[in-house]
């Protein structure tokens, strides 16, 4: 897939690929449109490692 060098400098929203002018108007449509995706992923930031996992220090 080829994208157009066109608007690549703007963020775009990665859930529905929708192109804006500056970071403030992404996080305004993301707390509008994207709510229940972000709440539902904020509960899952307690886990813990899984048995079997390694540290690297």
């Amino acid at each position: 897939m080829v994208l157009p060098l066109v608007d690549e400098d703007k963020p775009k929203c990665y859930l529905c690929h929708e192109r804006f002018e500056s970071i403030e108007k992404l996080r305004e449509h993301q707390n509008s449109q994207h709510r229940d995706f972000f709440e539902t992923h904020k509960k899952q930031e307690k886990r813990e490692p899984a048995p079997g996992d390694v540290t690297v220090f």
